[in-house]
């Protein structure tokens, strides 16, 4: 999963990865049954995956080799990897969750790009102003979705109305799943008093436009 996702290349030419880095030949001979399957999408993945091996390769920060250790008793690539990993006393690189898990609880260390990746998001706290265009509508009456430069959604309540605009927002609260981060938020507010004499929230009027 991770050479199919091809993040590892970026990372490894910052020099953030050091040391060697192994690709197990049966690894490859999966990609290689992907890269010429009859679906074009998982033909488009798997030659992805191999194309990143090549780049690895050619990376200077770090060795990337290709090993033939196989285990023919285990005929499952995931519990291959795992017992790789331990027969080399390496840590595991995955993005696959059942991987992780399984690895995990036969405590092999595991490095997984999704982790390091919602680490390095900024973070953002209540009462915090964001300025993010509503590209869709929400799963609630009146709610607008709008994504942050690193990926994060951002669910707008009061954005429906401001579909295809650039809006500010205020954060309401943050959400942190496995999965990722959520961010929830309303369009920016004035407060202006009434007639009454008791103040009164206004959604400030915004202007349409892209990042």
């Amino acid at each position: 999963s991770v050479l199919i996702d091809g993040r590892i290349s970026d990372v490894a030419a910052t020099g953030f990865i050091q040391g060697r880095l192994l690709v197990a030949g049966f690894v490859l001979e999966e990609l290689q049954k992907v890269a010429d399957s009859g679906d074009s999408l998982r033909r488009s993945r798997g030659r992805r995956g191999l194309a990143v091996v090549e780049e690895l390769k050619r990376q200077v920060h770090v060795t990337c080799d290709v090993v033939d250790d196989d285990f023919p008793g285990t005929p499952e690539v995931d519990a291959k990897l795992v017992k790789l990993a331990r027969s080399r006393e390496a840590a595991l690189m995955t993005n696959d969750f059942n991987l992780n898990r399984l690895a995990s609880v036969q405590g092999i260390r595991v490095l997984n790009l999704n982790d390091l990746a919602n680490a390095l998001k900024p973070m953002v706290s209540s009462g915090e102003g964001l300025e993010l265009t509503i590209v869709k509508e929400g799963k609630e009456p009146l709610q607008g979705v709008g994504y942050l430069d690193d990926g994060t959604m951002v669910v707008v309540e009061g954005g429906r109305d401001h579909l295809d605009r650039q809006v500010h927002v205020t954060v309401t609260s943050v959400l942190q799943t496995a999965a990722g981060r959520m961010i929830f938020a309303t369009t920016a507010t004035e407060v202006r008093p009434a007639a009454d004499g008791r103040p009164r929230a206004v959604t400030r009027p915004t202007r349409a436009g892209t990042r």
